[in-house]
């Protein structure tokens, strides 16, 4: 992959986020019984660019493609596993956070980019811990310092090696001018409750903290010394074990690699295809419904592997998500389309649901939930397109409802012989794919009246044509054809002529209706603003701090409070 990724900092070649495990170079997985061990081993030398070497332990966003690669394979790969050990490969380092130099000399987007993808990646460790108990130790011998302390802040426990120099540090503030933007700040407050005053001395303490003020403090869980550290670590893998509700059983399903096939505007997979317009600065991607029926049980599913439809298609729409958002900057709009059988999207829609306490259709379920937030936070206007012969129901429902602008066709089309296009509500749509807030996408659209989230509930099963889904508000607007064509191009012409700085922040702030929780915090509030100091002269300019890193320079600072 870092072969085929060199100097992407300026334009030249397309990342992947495909891997295997036999494709590592900076992570090594092991899997013994109930546990887990993923141990960060980096190759200097395997950098995503030219430019710089990954010492002490430090990552870019090949790094975390890899890590991701893990997380992902052991939930499905390994329903037996409950407990996963995060630890070195190296001695006396545990993780130096993101390479300096790869942030000094990559573009913007790509810095922006890969912190997003670094929070998704450590977000999707926690719900792996919450909602498939799998969960996570982090064992720091050494210095844990910046995304390396982030990195073990996305466990459940960290054990500090109590050797007079292992540490845990954010130092990213007076020694970057930059904030530890993949979550350090919130999660230090939010999830491990450590005090304000505490958090304000450790956020602008270059040396970190370690040993017993460390515990005191809430910054780890407990320090233990080296010669008593691997009984530690097996005894509260153990503990862990025991108290885990991961109920796999059996032999897990194989992620084999997607077939794609990549062409100048176009990437097409099994189930999924994205078309773009370079011209209008807009991707179409179009998602299709099975032809087969669902299978009768989650063993069938089980037999299928990783074809099985709802399984495939969210695998393929994550990789097409995260090809646009990295590899094609300059595109204004997704536009979601459908194509297929409502009843048969229904039907497999219908089988999770019902088996959603079986490992395997948790996972599918969960793993839906994370696409759908990939999307959620993704700084392109969205739009959906319901037209005839669309399936937007029941999970692909939910596309609709993330989109920030919908348009549904009433009744036919001129010169289409297929009926009506209709959406028809599930269950699933009610409280199984809440957004980064806690709220459902319907419920957060119907926040003014939750009477109308009852009327909708109601609906549930129902065939909804475009008048119906228009009053229910699930759609923006329901046209007919006469007005169809005109109403989405000049929609489409007008997004595509905005400022994206300004889209973007209107958009992100748009999206989440409501009350706020520790993952929104990171995702709004924190990314917002170490996005905007990114491009701030103190942290990128040429006397800035980021590049006068390790130089003997002292950075100069514009010292305006803005």
């Amino acid at each position: 992959m870092a072969a085929e990724a060199r100097n992407l900092a300026n334009g030249a070649e397309r990342i992947d986020f495909q891997t295997d495990p036999s494709r590592y170079r900076h992570w090594k997985l092991a899997v013994d019984g109930d546990t887990a061990t993923l141990k960060m081993d980096v190759d200097e030398n395997g950098g995503l660019f030219e430019g710089y070497q990954l010492k002490l332990n430090s990552y870019d966003l090949g790094v975390d493609i890899e890590l991701a690669d893990a997380v992902q394979r052991l939930r499905f790969e390994h329903p037996e596993v409950k407990v996963v050990i995060l630890r070195s490969g190296k001695e006396r380092v545990f993780c130096a956070g993101a390479n300096i130099r790869m942030l000094a000399g990559s573009t913007h987007a790509h810095k922006v980019n890969f912190c997003k993808f670094t929070n998704e990646t450590r977000n999707g460790m926690e719900d792996s811990s919450e909602n498939s108990g799998q969960r996570f130790i982090c064992v720091v011998n050494g210095a844990a310092a910046g995304g390396g302390y982030e990195l073990a802040l996305a466990t459940d426990h960290i054990i500090l090696a109590d050797d007079g120099s292992s540490s845990v540090a954010l130092p990213e503030l007076p020694l970057l001018a930059v904030l530890p933007g993949t979550g350090g700040l919130t999660r230090v407050v939010d999830k491990r409750k450590v005090r304000r005053d505490h958090a304000d001395f450790f956020c602008t303490t270059e040396e970190g903290v370690k040993g017993r003020r460390a515990v005191q403090w809430r910054l780890v869980d407990e320090t233990v010394p080296n010669s008593r550290l691997d009984a530690k670590v097996a005894s509260r893998a153990k503990e862990f074990a025991a108290s885990s509700k991961r109920n796999g059983n059996g032999k897990g399903i194989a992620l084999t690699p997607l077939e794609r096939r990549f062409g100048a505007d176009s990437v097409h997979y099994g189930f999924v295809t994205v078309e773009i317009n370079r011209a209008e600065r807009v991707a179409t991607i179009t998602i299709k419904a099975p032809e087969g029926d669902a299978p009768a049980n989650l063993d069938a599913a089980l037999e299928q592997g990783a074809s099985f439809w709802p399984l495939q298609v969210a695998r393929e729409l994550d990789d097409a998500i995260l090809h646009l958002r990295i590899n094609e900057l300059e595109i204004a709009a997704l536009v979601f389309k459908t194509i297929g059988d409502n009843a048969k999207v229904i039907a497999y829609d219908a089988l999770l649901h019902a088996n959603r306490d079986h490992w395997l259709a948790n996972e599918i379920l969960h793993h839906w939930k994370r696409v759908l937030k990939r999307i959620d936070v993704t700084s392109r206007t969205l739009v959906a397109l319901v037209e005839p012969g669309s399936c937007f129901s029941g999970t692909l429902a939910e596309l609709v409802l993330a989109a920030d602008r919908s348009y549904m066709l009433v009744g036919e089309k001129d010169g289409d012989n297929r009926g009506p296009a209709t959406i028809t509500l599930h269950d699933v749509n009610f409280g199984t794919y809440p957004m980064s807030h806690g709220l459902t996408r319907l419920q957060q659209r119907l926040l003014a009246d939750p009477k109308q989230l009852d009327d909708a509930r109601e609906k549930i099963g129902a065939s909804l044509e475009g008048d119906d889904a228009e009053q229910l508000g699930i759609v923006t607007f329901a046209l007919d054809d006469i007005d169809w064509e005109d109403e989405v191009r000049v929609f489409l012409e007008g997004r595509a002529s905005f400022s994206p700085d300004g889209l973007t922040g209107m958009e992100a702030n748009l999206r989440f209706v409501g009350p706020e929780t520790m993952e929104s915090k990171i995702f709004s509030r924190l990314t917002a603003w170490q996005n905007w100091i990114f491009q701030r002269p103190n942290a990128v300019g040429e006397e800035g701090a980021l590049r006068r890193y390790g130089t003997g320079q002292k950075a100069n600072f514009d010292m305006q409070r803005v």
